[in-house]
């Protein structure tokens, strides 16, 4: 497998490369937005790792011209407790990210988890599509649909959403929904926090018309569907092997 490494800090990217090397990767590394952009379209990698803290918000320009071209996972690396840069990523189609300071080990763990489930969603049949009252979720171009307006998103956010909603009504466990987001367990469960909390404004679910992701503490999340839908349940619009809700 081949990863992209975006960071202009030079001893950071020297070591992640050469552990990601020693993991039996190879390892493409770029400094800066422009040479990322050539080496991304160059060597067509199978995950770009890039930090946010480049220069001039060439991080987040890098993120946004990967995911316009094509839906490569992408794992960037934001600083400690800058929970706006975690939303941004969230919102740019990041499929996960790192806090800096971080162990090199807990790199190559991210993103073999993140690989592990492309290739795994890559193999089985496509999801079925979903209908909930005016909700539509589309596993083959990762859009939810209400009405006319649709909104894209990333792969892990999709799934995530996607189990909350086939089983409107009841209480998804969060280690259920921890395995579509890598790392270690507290990263992933801050991680999970993070997908929850961007799902919520990028669809507007506030509880009212459009419904809700409620947290059940200690046991997992719930998607309320609006109160005249509560006793409505998925429907199910292709027929296919469902990798969730089963």
């Amino acid at each position: 497998m081949k990863v992209l490494l975006v960071d202009d800090d030079l001893g950071e990217l020297d070591v992640a490369a050469y552990v990601l090397r020693r993991d039996g990767f190879a390892v493409v590394e770029a400094s800066d937005g422009p040479e990322a952009l050539r080496r991304f379209r160059l060597e067509r990698p199978d995950l770009v790792v890039v930090s946010l803290e480049l220069p001039f918000s060439a991080g987040v320009d890098v993120l946004r011209q990967i995911r316009a071209e094509n839906r490569t996972p992408v794992l960037v690396v934001v600083g400690r407790n800058n929970r706006q840069d975690v939303f941004r990523c969230f919102e740019f189609g990041a499929d996960d990210f790192i806090t800096r300071p971080y162990a090199s080990r807990e790199l190559a763990l991210r993103i073999r988890a993140i690989l592990g489930r492309a290739a795994g969603s890559f193999r089985q049949k496509p999801e079925v599509s979903l209908e909930l009252g005016d909700l539509r979720l589309d596993p083959e171009t990762h859009e939810v649909a209400r009405g006319s307006f649709e909104i894209r998103l990333t792969p892990t956010e999709f799934r995530i959403f996607y189990a909350l909603v086939k089983n409107a009504g009841h209480v998804v466990p969060a280690d259920r929904l921890l395995t579509y987001v890598s790392g270690s367990q507290g990263g992933a469960a801050n991680s999970l926090r993070s997908h929850i909390c961007h799902l919520r404004k990028k669809l507007a679910l506030d509880g009212g018309a459009r419904g809700s992701i409620a947290s059940v503490p200690a046991v997992g999340y719930v998607f309320r569907a609006p109160a005249w839908r509560d006793e409505v349940a998925p429907t199910e619009l292709v027929t296919g092997q469902v990798a969730v809700g089963s």
